[in-house]
């Protein structure tokens, strides 16, 4: 555990709790605090600086809310795996997480073929009754659950499991022939069933991202429907803008 040299000023017209808050987001922010780290626990650091308990819990809970730390039983206070920022682009998020490094990892939750439901159908641009593949995973950055990924493909082009487990989806539909040409997509938010959070280790209520994403290949024929949902403390979507 790193101690992080912090002097709190009485006289300050800001508050205590938020000189230490500002402090620790520093220390967060500089590395000196880093991922996966324990922070001093609260009745040791309100004793070392000379304040209150309800001072030094507040400042926390400031950290908390702002989603740069976790509490977590047995382990006390741990610094948050750093946010995943994606630029919005025709990638897997598989391999922009390999890429960056986050050691990528997947657990298949789901690997199945079914008629289609008419709706599905329609979506993908296959006859009525056709064969469609669902896929549902839970993706991992550096070990921490970050996304459940669910999609849906014509059942004929339908990716190896065994490779769903060590390469993104777009990676093995490529070792099949079909190459991701475009897509459209959707960006949104609500908050996480019970199920879901303890998927990814949230509480029943977080706040989720979703993306629903249709996308086809070079042919311009429809391949894959995805719906995404990604947990907001951890991820965000950059874009960029011109006029």
């Amino acid at each position: 555990m790193t101690t992080v040299d912090i002097v709190v000023d009485r006289t300050s017209d800001v508050p205590l709790h938020q000189q230490i808050s500002v402090a620790l987001r520093a220390a967060i922010a500089s590395g000196q605090l880093s991922p996966g780290s324990r922070v001093e626990n609260e009745i040791d650091l309100a004793a070392r600086l000379g304040l209150s308990r309800p001072t030094v819990r507040r400042a926390m809970e400031d950290l908390v809310h702002a989603g740069l730390v976790t509490r977590r039983r047995g382990s006390g206070t741990v610094v948050a795996p750093s946010q995943v920022r994606r630029q919005l682009k025709l990638t897997s998020l598989f391999d922009d997480l390999e890429a960056e490094g986050r050691r990528p990892t997947t657990t298949v939750l789901e690997f199945s073929i079914a008629i289609g439901t008419p709706e599905t159908t329609q979506l993908l641009g296959i006859e009525p009754k056709s064969g469609v593949l669902t896929i549902r995973r839970l993706r991992f950055a550096s070990g921490e659950p970050l996304a459940i990924l669910t999609n849906e493909l014509p059942s004929e082009i339908a990716p190896d499991y065994s490779a769903l487990g060590t390469s993104g989806l777009y990676a093995s539909l490529r070792q099949k022939g079909v190459t991701i040409a475009g897509a459209t997509q959707s960006i949104g938010a609500r908050v996480a069933t019970q199920a879901e959070a303890e998927l990814l280790g949230e509480k029943a209520g977080a706040p989720l991202l979703t993306l629903d994403r249709v996308a086809y290949s070079d042919s311009g024929r429809i391949v894959e429907h995805g719906h995404h949902i990604y947990r907001a403390s951890l991820y965000s979507f950059d874009m960029s803008i011109r006029q």
